[in-house]
């Protein structure tokens, strides 16, 4: 059976001056993960001047993946920028918005992870926290980012709550999971077209899926990184997978 194509949108490695030129980068392991899954991932660069070329990507794509990265910008959910909020990347949040709109269109799949959520919501009209800890008193730490003292992607921060009669329950298999955690947005007006299917003991909607029956999946954690460990998350990629193949 033809291996499936997933898009992986880049992110901009601003360059420079005389060491090295503006460069388009990945992490290597959402690339692994999909591979392990059985796809064949594909890089789509960031050119928001060229949709004629966007589109010829888009259309050889049988599914969507989108990663984690920087701060989506505010001005996309109608809202200034905060101090709090971090680096952002206009180039990626126009792809990203462009080539969602091309698979909700087309029905093709879509798997989504930390900022993946974020930029899914925007993209159907919700909007986020541009700091979770800033804007919501009393909730837990949600930011465990890697250090030099503590560098593991995959340490288990917290559980989060899975409802049954969701995909995501149909998939994990369990009502209760634990997940790593490298965030500090979050979703606070959940989109039309979206239900919440996780969340973390304070509330944080930590899931979300379509409504119509296409394979629409996002998740607040990082599953590549636990896929090795945890049946469940390796069975997310490979769900995911199967829907691009059919």
């Amino acid at each position: 059976m033809r291996r499936p194509v997933i898009g992986i949108v880049t992110q901009t490695l601003p360059g420079i001056v005389g060491e090295r030129p503006n460069c388009w980068v990945m992490g290597h392991r959402y690339v692994e993960a999909l591979r392990e899954s059985g796809a064949v991932p594909w890089m789509i660069p960031l050119l928001p001047h060229d949709p004629e070329t966007m589109n010829e990507i888009f259309s050889r794509l049988d599914g969507v993946f989108l990663t984690g990265g920087v701060d989506v910008d505010p001005s996309r959910y109608g809202e200034s920028k905060m101090p709090v909020c971090g680096a952002t990347d206009p180039d990626r949040d126009a792809i990203e918005l462009m080539v969602l709109a091309y698979a909700l269109k087309h029905h093709k799949p879509v798997l989504a992870v930390c900022r993946g959520i974020q930029i899914l919501n925007v993209a159907l009209g919700g909007t986020l926290y541009q700091d979770v800890s800033a804007q919501v008193p009393g909730t837990m730490k949600h930011d465990y980012f890697p250090t030099a003292n503590s560098p593991s992607r995959a340490y288990l921060a917290h559980d989060v709550t899975v409802p049954t009669g969701t995909r995501l329950s149909e998939i994990l298999g369990e009502a209760v999971v634990p997940v790593n955690s490298m965030h500090h947005q979050a979703i606070k007006d959940l989109a039309d077209g979206l239900k919440p299917n996780a969340f973390a003991p304070d509330g944080i909607i930590e899931g979300v899926e379509g409504t119509n029956g296409q394979f629409v999946m996002a998740v607040q954690w990082h599953p590549e990184e636990l896929a090795a460990t945890q049946p469940g998350m390796r069975k997310l990629f490979t769900s995911f997978i199967a829907a691009a193949a059919a």
